[in-house]
């Protein structure tokens, strides 16, 4: 009886000062809050292990995003969609992340406008009739049938710099000319007019996944959009 009242109360020592004799099997299960800079160095870790192909600036830059969108309301899924069009469209510079459970979901090639640039997309614009990409951050809305298949309209979300995506009708859909086999033999996959086309075999997973208010951040490293987003300050 002594034996086991002095084991009890070593434990309640341990207790005091913060571990128990199970601390290890609950130490890996501590998940950072949402939003603060654990929480980000924990989701970079994480997506990074998956993907190694992301950029770390990108990648840290489009949660930023993430985070401050989700202080407006913004995104109901905890996911996030980052597209790199900084790197050639030779490379899959598109994809969507499950924040909420750190998973990579789709990693993939994405066209940019026939006049933002050729292999390397250099120009973008928020014009109608521009066939140019847009950069800046964006909200998905409702996906719908239509003249290019199964599409899913976006909207943009920064005065000046995508705020007419939607008036432009910039939508994710499928195309032929944005899988990798076109690769081979153009050296570039195809462009569109503006819109980020993806593998048909891909846009209906991928639309019905980012549907329904959730965040895109389309980065190019433009000075203007860097200096002056209000999803990026902070």
């Amino acid at each position: 009886m002594k034996k086991l009242f002095s084991t009890l109360f070593m434990f309640s020592l341990l207790g005091l000062v913060g571990w128990t004799p199970f601390s290890f099997l609950l130490a890996g299960s501590v998940t950072a809050e949402q939003g603060t800079p654990d929480w980000m160095n924990q989701e970079m870790r994480s997506i990074e292990a998956q993907a190694d192909n992301i950029d770390q600036n990108v990648l840290k830059l489009s949660l930023l995003a993430y985070n401050h969108a989700r202080e407006r309301g913004i995104d109901s899924k905890g996911l996030l969609t980052i597209i790199d069009f900084s790197k050639p469209s030779t490379e899959r510079r598109l994809w969507v992340v499950d924040l909420i459970k750190s998973r990579v979901l789709f990693n993939t090639w994405v066209s940019h406008g026939k006049n933002s640039g050729q292999l390397m997309a250099t120009s973008f614009s928020n014009q109608p009739g521009s066939l140019k990409s847009s950069i800046g951050v964006f909200v998905t809305e409702e996906p719908y049938t239509g003249g290019l298949g199964y599409a899913l309209r976006i909207r943009g979300l920064e005065r000046g710099i995508n705020d007419n995506a939607y008036r432009r009708s910039i939508v994710v859909h499928g195309a032929w000319y944005a899988d990798p086999s076109i690769i081979t033999q153009y050296g570039e996959i195809g462009r569109s007019w503006g819109c980020p086309a993806v593998k048909p075999d891909l846009v209906r997973p991928i639309v019905n996944t980012i549907k329904d208010n959730t965040l895109i951040v389309a980065y190019y490293p433009d000075q203007n959009w860097l200096s002056h987003s209000r999803f990026l300050a902070g």
